[in-house]
């Protein structure tokens, strides 16, 4: 059984004994800690990355008739002109219900070593297959999906061409594999922060002050590797559990997906990159302000009460981890026809 506290305390710890150094030792132990984006798509065990596969995924993305309603796609919660987020506190679905938790970003997911704040799916082929069928999202079933895409020639010709081969490729698993090939796209490269740990000097004096303290204080240790997070879960309140506002009682975390108590009000730890376009902050999106996000986190997982100097600096170094957004163009999607299910009411 994981003792989270003892790891992230431990993992603080190490981070903590790292001296003030200069720039260039800075920058050296920055590349121990993290790792720039690549600036190619990422290989995805298991699904083939073509042309062919992700021009399918990015149709069916931006297909609102993957919902019952005919209203909700994958881009209505994870909006690419809007850092891959809706902007919402929590979603919006489906009888316009409002969902549980906040929208994470679809922009370097495919970094994260699984999906959604309990990371209960294992990838973002699996996490594709979650909203559809979800009442609170897209009110949809596999059926219903597979003869909405049956009905119209363009989807089933594009599918053959994503799945080479294959007697039926109209599956709800080619669907998600053709999302998840479309998404590994969304990666955001270049930023300064990768910049200066590629040998630029991109950073001015105050987002090196930031990303000392960052180093410093502890942060990097739930939030490191390419992603600056997204690779392990942490307790929200390590030192000291936030109040209600920020962390509603009823929310468990992972403790719904394991059955665990040790995974009791644990969520995997947020990514940071392009954090400034993200807001509103952690799960609960009640936090609108990055200054105010990185004092919640000070308190409440590292038992620090940072100065507003120190808050100041830490989320102007945050900015520095905004990337090259990449220009998706909204695609042309097939016609309904006379076979094509009808929108039903919410």
């Amino acid at each position: 059984m994981k003792d989270f506290t003892f790891t992230a305390t431990c993992a603080i710890a190490a981070v903590l004994a790292a001296p003030a150094l200069a720039n260039d030792d800075l920058r050296a132990f920055s590349n121990d800690l993290f790792a720039p984006i690549p600036m190619s798509t990422p290989d995805i065990a298991g699904n083939i990355i073509s042309r062919q596969r992700v021009d399918l995924g990015a149709m069916l993305f931006f297909d609102p008739r993957m919902s019952r309603s005919g209203l909700f796609s994958c881009q209505s919660c994870h909006n690419v002109g809007l850092g891959g987020v809706d902007g919402l506190t929590t979603s919006i679905g489906h009888g316009w219900q409002q969902g549980p938790r906040n929208s994470p970003t679809v922009y370097n997911a495919v970094f994260n070593i699984a999906q959604f704040w309990d990371g209960r799916a294992a990838d973002l082929a699996e996490q594709a297959m979650g909203p559809v069928q979800a009442g609170v999202e897209m009110n949809n079933t596999p059926d219903r999906l597979l003869e909405t895409l049956s009905s119209m020639e363009d989807y089933v010709a594009a599918f053959q061409e994503a799945f080479p081969g294959e007697a039926e490729p109209v599956t709800f698993q080619n669907f998600a594999l053709a999302i998840e090939a479309f998404e590994a796209t969304l990666t955001t490269p270049n930023s300064r922060f990768d910049q200066f740990l590629n040998g630029a000097d991109t950073l001015n004096e105050q987002e090196i002050r930031g990303l000392q303290s960052f180093i410093d204080e502890g942060c990097a240790a739930c939030h490191a590797g390419v992603n600056m997070g997204g690779q392990d879960y942490y307790p929200f309140g390590l030192v000291e559990r936030p109040g209600a506002n920020v962390l509603p009682e009823g929310d468990r975390g992972r403790f719904e997906v394991t059955r665990t108590a040790t995974d009791d009000y644990v969520f995997r730890a947020s990514p940071l990159r392009n954090i400034e376009l993200t807001a509103p902050y952690f799960h609960s999106g009640v936090v609108w302000s990055l200054e105010e996000a990185v004092a919640v986190m000070g308190v409440a997982q590292l038992g620090a009460d940072l100065s507003e100097d120190q808050i100041a600096d830490i989320a102007a170094f945050l900015r520095t981890l905004t990337g090259e957004i990449p220009q998706v163009v909204h695609p042309v999607l097939p016609p309904s026809t006379d076979a094509t299910p009808r929108p039903e009411p919410m």
